[in-house]
């Protein structure tokens, strides 16, 4: 008996849960190996791999790397004067593949998640919030968005709110 006959007798809400979980892990990945914490240099190999257009923008806080993939998907990659990814953001039609957007802080995300999910059942956007990691996933089919930053490397006078 495979997972889904097991979640026919469940709870929509555990269902709805499984298939979003799902779908973080497998629909259409977009990889980005230049993952949340680690370094930048990889955003090069990343592009080549993508056959993505690649837009760096550098400001005084950080550099913007920004890769859109032929499928419409644009992952933007944050990267601090030392050189470290300390914030990602992604919008279009597929779900990049957080585990390699995530990097390290994937399993954290997905365990706080799962326990969200178990105390609140339903539907709606994923939010983490964590005194090291803050994660928002959200959207439906052809319209994914989200943001996921480490809040102790944020640059100094960097907000949240410009993560787009």
């Amino acid at each position: 008996m495979n997972i889904f006959s097991r979640l026919k007798n469940r709870s929509p809400q555990l269902r709805g849960a499984a298939l979003f979980i799902t779908l973080a892990l497998f629909a259409f990945p977009l990889a980005a190996s230049a993952a949340l914490g680690g370094d930048a240099p990889s955003v090069r190999a990343d592009q080549a791999r993508l056959r993505a257009a690649l837009k760096t923008t550098q400001t005084g806080k950080y550099t913007l790397q920004e890769l859109k993939a032929p499928s419409g998907t644009v992952v933007r990659e944050y990267v601090s004067s030392a050189g470290k990814v300390f914030a990602v953001a992604w919008r279009g039609p597929f779900l990049p593949d957080l585990h390699q957007l995530l990097g390290a802080s994937f399993q954290p995300f997905t365990q706080a998640a799962h326990a969200k999910r178990e105390r609140r059942p339903g539907h709606g956007p994923v939010v983490v919030r964590q005194s090291g990691l803050v994660v928002l996933s959200a959207g439906h089919p052809r319209d994914y968005f989200g943001r996921a930053y480490l809040p102790d490397l944020l640059p100094q006078g960097f907000t949240a709110e410009e993560i787009q």
